[in-house]
């Protein structure tokens, strides 16, 4: 199957990483394998044929949690969208589940590289984001 979209480019267009003190840092530490990771996609029209999709990560802990640090990326890619897509399931499937399946594995490597550079070193996720599974959740 050809692909109906190109990705023109990718950026990191904000990356944050909150560590408040070295209590915190020290805690944070010894409990990071317990953070939990969410991903938010969203996007808008740039001009005709052109999308800008963001793929928004964010590690942290429980809020109810005082000690704790943060972590996020806003990762955009700009998407040229072949002309003949003019479906709005065809389109909404480019923006949720093949553009973040193409992008993910540079995407957790930045974060990844974030994280240990921030202080944080050895963190490996289990399991890889499958948004193609998501996406067929999502449509149940």
């Amino acid at each position: 199957m050809t692909e109906n979209y190109k990705i023109i480019g990718s950026f990191i267009k904000d990356m944050s990483s909150e560590t408040p003190d070295t209590p915190t840092y020290i805690f944070v530490r010894d409990k990071i394998s317990k953070y939990k990771l969410n991903i938010d996609i969203n996007s808008k029209a740039v001009k005709d044929g052109i999308i800008e999709v963001n793929t928004i990560i964010k590690f942290s802990d429980q809020p109810e949690v005082l000690k704790k640090a943060y972590f996020e990326i806003t990762y955009t890619s700009i998407v040229k969208v072949d002309e003949k897509v003019s479906d709005k399931k065809e389109m909404e499937k480019i923006i949720l589940c093949d553009v973040p399946n193409k992008i993910y594995p540079d995407l957790e490597r930045i974060f990844l590289n974030l994280l240990t550079d921030s202080g944080y070193p050895g963190i490996k996720f289990e399991k890889k984001v499958d948004f193609t599974e998501l996406y067929k959740q999502r449509a149940n």
